[in-house]
């Protein structure tokens, strides 16, 4: 008797086991989302940890589909992450609709989370990093790394690399007019100079420039880079002078070079070009790519980029890069705030612009084996970030769409590529 009710308990456990298997969890990431910023660091976690997933472009505003195990339901409710268990019979229709050819919408696999690198200082600086506060707010690891790093192959660990408030022209963030008497500004140029040193360059900006020629191989060779404020123009004005000094005597010692403007070379350049530089160290800009203050007068309330509407089978990494629950958004300044659209070369995709002001917001591109994702301005939920202000509080702000974009690209390595249909 008590083998059989044995045998009969496991049969029950064993058929339980195995529906509870078929279920399906969808995190569904449209308006109904209560924390759309922690739900790509439960799917991020969940792929992290040997399980795969699914991200159902333009369903539900980009929703994410897994198998059912209690560790990614309970890290979800302790997040309050909005999720739905739904049956086999459930996800077998959700997945025909969005794979069907009538609707703008496709299946991604997601199999193995990328190992992300920050690129920024050890030390404390008076600004924050909207990747690293969306990165830590999400609950995702990552490593930090700086020039030493770099410049020693350590790049080759990581699968993508994150640029934001940095000067790769070597002059020290163009802060040189408002606070060169500021006890940060002397500390962070003397540490940089004596790093210059230490790793045998002459100058600080010849430096930058061997840091930004090593990224630039890492993405040649397969890596993800994504660069937001300006780190995204100064890396491509940093290639463009690769055997130019445009450093100013206050930034290295010696005067710029009077013709460095003719020198450029913007073959060498991941997304600008016939872009005009600056040489002159009171000025903040360090080239016209960037739509400074002056030009880019709009009320506040009245600033929003526009995320372009792309085809999910025909094209699916714009796609999955601009994947949101608003096809607007607020729009936010930095010390590159956007890109001037005629610096923009022809080959790079448009992911977001703001209408009828010739600025564009958002971009990619592809170089080599892999990819560039540029996104101007500082920081998505703050509009105007000034040096010392405060972190932004994302727990204010979980749904953010600005910051979604920022978590798009987190995602975007994780994703089997598929064969583009021709």
């Amino acid at each position: 008797m008590f083998k059989k009710s044995f045998i009969l308990i496991t049969l029950i456990f064993s058929t339980w086991n195995w529906a509870q298997a078929q279920q399906q969890v969808l995190i569904p990431m449209d308006a109904s989302q209560t924390n759309h910023l922690k739900a790509y660091g439960v799917i991020f976690n969940h792929i992290t940890d040997g399980y795969p997933a699914k991200w159902l472009l333009n369903y539900r505003g980009g929703s994410f589909m897994a198998v059912v195990n209690n560790d990614i339901i309970r890290k979800s409710r302790l997040r309050n992450v909005q999720l739905e268990v739904i049956g086999p019979a459930d996800a077998s229709q959700i997945l025909a609709e969005v794979e069907s050819n009538s609707s703008n919408t496709s299946v991604v696999n997601l199999e193995k989370a990328p190992k992300i690198a920050v690129y920024t200082p050890e030390q404390a600086l008076p600004w924050d990093d909207a990747v690293t506060l969306a990165l830590t707010y999400a609950e995702v690891e990552y490593d930090k790394i700086w020039d030493v790093e770099v410049l020693e192959g350590k790049l080759d660990e990581y699968d993508w690399l994150h640029l934001h408030h940095e000067d790769f022209t070597g002059q020290f963030g163009k802060f040189w007019a408002s606070y060169r008497n500021m006890p940060w500004y002397i500390a962070q140029v003397k540490q940089m100079r004596a790093m210059a040193d230490k790793l045998g360059f002459a100058t600080v900006s010849e430096q930058k420039k061997e840091v930004a020629r090593t990224i630039k191989r890492y993405v040649g060779n397969g890596g993800f880079l994504f660069a937001m404020c300006s780190g995204t123009n100064t890396l491509d004005i940093a290639l463009a002078a690769e055997d130019v000094d445009i450093a100013p005597m206050q930034f290295d010692g010696d005067p710029a070079d009077p013709n460095a403007q003719q020198k450029l070379d913007f073959s060498k350049t991941f997304a600008f070009q016939n872009f005009n530089i600056s040489l002159d160290p009171r000025k903040y800009e360090h080239a016209d790519i960037d739509v400074p203050v002056s030009i880019n007068q709009v009320d506040q309330s009245l600033d929003f980029f526009t995320l372009f509407d792309f085809s999910a089978k025909w094209d699916p990494v714009p796609t999955m890069l601009t994947q949101n629950h608003v096809s607007s958004v607020r729009g936010f300044y930095g010390q590159t705030t956007a890109f001037q659209k005629d610096k923009v070369k022809s080959s790079v995709v448009v992911l977001g612009e703001a209408p009828g002001r010739d600025q564009v917001k958002y971009i990619h591109g592809n170089y080599g084996k892999g990819t560039f994702t540029f996104y101007a301005g500082h920081d998505p939920e703050d509009y105007t970030h000034r040096v010392n202000d405060p972190p932004t509080d994302l727990t204010l702000h979980p749904n953010s769409p600005g910051y979604r974009l920022i978590l798009n690209n987190i995602l975007f390595p994780a994703a089997k590529k598929k064969k583009r249909k021709t």
